[in-house]
């Protein structure tokens, strides 16, 4: 039973950190990628087959979406918005760095030159200046609340240290000395069954030296006797 519930352990132990690799090894090769391709692209936004993650700062469209959360937005060809969708978009007031999601309320055609008058839904006023078509980053596509921030975190060193290096290693590590664990009981149990097989083999040969007796020797005859000479008896003189 100890055995077993050993076994069962192992098992438990095992799936839980395949599935911890499993979920924690995509986000880290997520990660890097967008790292690597916002150094490479400076003055783009990083994404991945055209889906590119944003982190929310502020709450300008709660409650659609909220400070903390991670969005997803999609790439998507100028002519197609309309109003009410939701965009994301490089601010034309900012820095030409700092992206924003807002609704869009009104599209604008000046001259043959389309941009997006667009809004938060929770401030009064409209943005103060129109978003050109050539900042449009994409459409908003879904959120995945507060991931936002675990995200930013994981992009920070001590981030990455204690969500992915450590469980990963830790990991590794486990696997390593359960390996080493599982070897050798793999060896003990071999040991035994080799020790058990020789015995089995020894009471085998003992029934087959039981059950085939070696032809007994005959009887050997007794030497005859000589016969013992009577003692002489003197004659009476």
């Amino acid at each position: 039973m100890t055995k077993e519930k050993g076994f069962n352990k192992q098992k438990l132990l095992t799936i839980i950190g395949a599935v911890l690799c499993a979920i924690l090894i995509p986000i880290l090769v997520v990660n890097v990628t967008l790292i690597v391709k916002s150094f490479v692209n400076e003055d783009e936004v990083p994404g991945i087959g055209g889906y590119s993650p944003l982190f929310v700062l502020t709450d300008s469209m709660y409650p659609e979406i909220e400070s903390g959360d991670l969005i997803i937005c999609k790439a998507i060809d100028p002519a197609e918005i309309k109003v009410g969708d939701v965009i994301s978009f490089f601010d034309p007031e900012g820095n030409g760095t700092s992206v924003v999601t807002h609704k869009v309320i009104e599209i604008l055609n000046k001259d043959g030159a389309l941009s997006f008058r667009t809004q938060g839904t929770n401030n009064n006023t409209p943005d103060a200046l129109p978003v050109p078509a050539e900042n449009l980053v994409g459409i908003y596509q879904f959120r995945v609340p507060g991931a936002g921030s675990v995200a930013m975190f994981l992009q920070t060193t001590p981030g990455l240290l204690v969500c992915i290096v450590l469980p990963i290693g830790l990991f590794v590590a486990y696997e390593v000395i359960r390996r080493r664990k599982f070897d050798k009981e793999k060896q003990a149990d071999t040991k035994a069954l080799l020790a058990e097989l020789e015995a089995l083999r020894a009471q085998q040969a003992q029934q087959n030296a039981n059950n085939n007796p070696s032809p007994a020797e005959e009887p050997k005859e007794p030497p005859a006797e000589t016969p013992a000479e009577a003692p002489l008896k003197e004659s009476a003189p």
